[in-house]
């Protein structure tokens, strides 16, 4: 890998990337208060399920398709995957999540001017757009490998809900530690099938995810925004 496209990807998985993520967690918090998440362990195996059951199958294939559009620059074909993607959010929050973070973003590569002018336009003409959209286009403008991206995306989720657990489970800095490290082989093996997953064959059924993020939303006492 080039020390260039390294930087850039290290830059778009960064928790300092000022796109808001540290607010959400994506179901974690109502996964704690329902009881399925209780310690280290109960906490690992949940992300490590986010990790090959939502992420592989749903938003790594997403985006690695959405990086093709924006190299052939398919504008039309941009534009229906990005509406389809946000249709497929089931709840208002983990909609307003991806809408949000993909405002952020997008706006984030007009300002810093990532990418060409033509693509530009072409993101700013997406409303809403969703998070991973706008990251494929942040990947594709730094010129960045397709799989090198995939596993940026999956460890800075996987980062993500570690930092969430830490604050709402709660647990230790070295459990959230732990938690990452176990993962490092996980995060390889969702990016391997998400490069092998068809755009026909992209699945974001997470019932149970759905489920305990709707109830998220009149959870009474709430840390995070998802």
């Amino acid at each position: 890998m080039r020390t260039t496209e390294l930087t850039a990807l290290l830059h778009l998985a960064s928790p300092a990337l000022p796109i808001g993520a540290f607010s959400y967690s994506q179901g974690l918090e109502a996964a704690i208060e329902h009881g399925f998440i209780h310690d280290a362990d109960s906490t690992r195996e949940w992300i490590a399920n986010g990790l090959s059951h939502v992420l592989a199958r749903g938003e790594l294939p997403f985006i690695a398709h959405q990086m093709e559009r924006w190299r052939t620059h398919d504008s039309a074909a941009l534009a229906d995957a990005n509406d389809e993607y946000i249709a497929s959010r089931e709840s208002a929050e983990l909609r307003r999540e991806t809408e949000q973070m993909g405002w952020s973003l997008a706006q984030l590569c007009a300002s810093l001017e990532w990418g060409d002018e033509a693509r530009r336009a072409t993101l700013a003409a997406m409303k809403p757009i969703a998070q991973p959209t706008a990251f494929a286009f942040a990947a594709y403008a730094h010129d960045a490998s397709t799989d090198a991206a995939l596993a940026a995306y999956a460890f800075s989720w996987v980062e993500n809900q570690a930092a969430a657990a830490l604050k709402a489970v709660p647990l230790g800095q070295l459990a959230g530690q732990r938690i990452i490290v176990a993962l490092r082989a996980p995060i390889d093996n969702a990016v391997s099938r998400a490069l092998a997953t068809s755009p026909d064959q992209v699945n974001t059924f997470a019932p149970q995810l759905g489920i305990l993020s709707a109830r998220h939303e009149s959870q009474y006492s709430r840390l995070f925004r998802s």
